[in-house]
């Protein structure tokens, strides 16, 4: 008998197309054609000798031996994804100097680091802030990675990644809408106290798109910082103009509301960052890959997430 191993691509596309029972399904899933497909099914089955599959009246089944070989070949699939995954992960330890914006690191990435803990025990991650509008020393600070909050043109020899879009958006506390004066339509903000992170110009622009005017700006606190912004809000002391991202988690609890579905795409995003040639380093790129799948399942788990969902209460 042959000792002679099945070609491995032979074998994922069996794996593939045994799974989806679907020379399709299978071909849409591995980037390559029907035919293609066909072709390896038919190679693998000559190597072997014998059929895997039954093909009739456009319906595809498993013979009695591909349904015998199937799961063992799922296994051998699994055991080899695990194994990668192990030795990737083997360089994963020691410290991660991470370098982000307070209101990010508070509102989005603190909630979540116990998930990434859990992933990389070895991994221990050191925050620290950055200022909003300055890049990070790497070298001079010991910083491995940042994530900024920015237009994305950075320096040459930095690699970025961008994570996610930021939109604003008005927020309140729930207790508002159905006051005296409730919140109804975007001109109803006249007889609002407006609240502000840095200046009034965010207002300005929304009030702008929303197609309001004659609503006086100056009136409402002032803030410097998103986390004193939106704790002004949940206190019902007004209606903030606020990042989705960082207002998400309040949103989530009821704590604040969007009492309007008008949003205005901030022209800054956050980005992932460290010097170029360091993103594949195995501690590294263990967290940069955390962060992005943690973003893509959010956004796939609920898609009006990223925007901040608009709850319409009236």
């Amino acid at each position: 008998m042959s000792r002679r191993l099945p070609p491995l691509n032979s074998l994922r596309t069996f794996e593939s197309a045994a799974r989806h029972l679907s020379f399709t399904k299978a071909s849409e899933e591995l980037f390559v054609t029907q035919a293609a497909v066909s072709h390896q099914i038919k190679h693998l089955e000559e190597f072997l000798g014998l059929a895997l599959f039954h093909r009739k009246n456009r319906k595809l089944t498993l013979t009695q031996e591909g349904i015998e070989y199937w799961p063992q070949i799922r296994d051998i699939f699994e055991q080899l994804k695990n194994a990668t995954e192990n030795l990737q992960s083997a360089g994963a330890s020691g410290s991660l100097n991470v370098s982000v914006i307070a209101a990010f690191a508070i509102e989005w990435l603190i909630p979540r680091l116990d998930q990434f803990k859990a992933l990389y025990p070895d991994i221990d991650v050191r925050i620290t802030a950055n200022n909003l509008g300055g890049e990070v020393d790497f070298f001079g600070e010991d910083i491995d990675v940042a994530i900024y909050f920015s237009k994305g043109r950075y320096r040459k020899g930095i690699y970025k990644q961008r994570l996610l879009d930021e939109y604003l958006i008005p927020l309140c506390s729930p207790k508002l809408l159905n006051r005296d004066k409730p919140l109804v339509e975007p001109s109803d903000l006249k007889h609002q106290t407006l609240l502000h992170q840095t200046s009034t110009e965010d207002w300005s622009r929304w009030l702008v798109k929303a197609g309001v005017s004659g609503i006086n700006l100056s009136r409402g606190t002032v803030f410097s910082h998103t986390v004193m912004l939106l704790q002004a809000a949940i206190h019902g002391q007004g209606v903030a103009i606020g990042y989705s991202v960082l207002a998400q988690q309040e949103i989530d609890s009821g704590r604040l509301v969007r009492p309007f579905d008008i949003t205005l795409p901030s022209i800054n995003s956050y980005d992932f960052a460290c010097p170029e040639g360091n993103q594949d380093k195995p501690k590294i790129s263990a967290f940069r890959e955390w962060l992005q799948k943690t973003i893509d399942k959010e956004s796939a788990d609920d898609p009006f997430r990223l925007a901040g969902r608009y709850i319409d209460n009236h």
